[in-house]
């Protein structure tokens, strides 16, 4: 693997890759992404060896402007255009009807997940390859999304280049919008809240249970395991109560009385632009559990707690 800067050259060579069907790690606004050309099989294939993920998990192609999210789509609804002005580019992804004529992309009911990220190394490297980028976290299936170069190194060494843009700044997945079926459907809640989609679009149906693994679905971030350290994390009312050694790893937001562990903002996003990479900082350390404070059962924290709920899935 190489590491290289976002200038001329290293878009240069970084395009060059893309367009030899093979893939590029790149920062974007939420995690680094491991992008290939969405409309090459054996790019995209290379996604999914790379990673060891499941034929079953759908990507999110990522494209520089709202013109190509539109050829993506069979239909463009009201709730996407509204969305769209609102949050692109940013870190919101559309479930879209998919193009006819885009019969290979997307997931196997005949839609297609699209977002504009908001960053420039991102969105430079979608304008200079010409290309619509599919892109997932560039780690292991299963693992912690990266939220830096050397996140990516880490956990995928075989993948051929990686743009530094330097640290994610929200640090978590985007959230996943279904406009397909009238009222926009929340698939995987993420960096953009709740309230602010209700201030947009209206009513917003949550997610129930998802499909079971193996099952069809139009998003990833869906399955039940998903996000999680090498450690066995565990949620826990309260942390200060709990019995560890030197083998045990602590990850909260509060402060009293929890000597060494990893201290978080109370504040939702503050605390998730920084949960992957203190996850990363854990097993690091070479512990062999994670205890995690549980967050409040608020809205305001739904896509930390989905996060940390996937991670200590068994």
């Amino acid at each position: 693997m190489t590491i290289v800067r976002p200038d001329a050259e290293g878009y240069r060579r970084a395009v060059e890759v893309l367009r030899a069907e093979s893939v590029v790690a790149f920062p974007t606004e939420t995690v680094y992404g491991l992008g290939a050309n969405a409309f090459s099989e054996k790019a995209v294939g290379e996604i999914y060896r790379l990673k060891n993920r499941p034929s079953w998990n759908p990507l999110i192609v990522h494209v520089a402007n709202v013109e190509a999210a539109r050829e993506l789509a069979e239909s463009w609804p009201v709730e996407a255009n509204e969305l769209a002005a609102e949050f692109w580019p940013g870190p919101l992804t559309l479930v879209l009807p998919r193009a006819r004529h885009l019969a290979g992309v997307g997931a196997s009911n005949n839609t297609i997940a699209v977002r504009i990220p908001d960053h420039e190394v991102a969105l430079r490297l979608l304008e200079e390859s010409g290309l619509a980028l599919a892109a997932p976290s560039a780690n292991r299936s299963e693992g912690i999304s990266p939220t830096t170069a050397e996140h990516v190194l880490r956990s995928l060494p075989d993948v051929p280049l990686v743009l530094d843009g330097g640290p994610a700044s929200w640090g978590i997945e985007s959230t996943v919008i279904d406009v397909t079926g009238g009222r926009p459907r929340l698939l995987r809640p993420g960096a953009i809240p709740l309230r602010e989609l209700r201030d947009v679009a209206g009513p917003v149906i949550l997610p129930d249970d998802g499909p079971s693994d193996g099952d069809a679905r139009p998003s990833p971030g869906m399955s039940r395991r998903h996000y999680a350290p090498r450690a066995t994390l565990t949620l826990i009312e309260d942390v200060r109560a709990a019995d560890r050694d030197e083998s045990v790893g602590v990850l909260t937001y509060e402060t009293a009385g929890v000597e060494g562990a990893e201290i978080l903002s109370a504040d939702p996003r503050e605390y998730a632009a920084d949960l992957y990479a203190a996850l990363h900082r854990l097993d690091d350390a070479g512990v062999t559990t994670i205890l995690v404070q549980e967050p409040p059962r608020t809205e305001d924290w739904l896509a930390v707690r989905d996060r940390l709920g996937r991670a200590a899935a068994k």
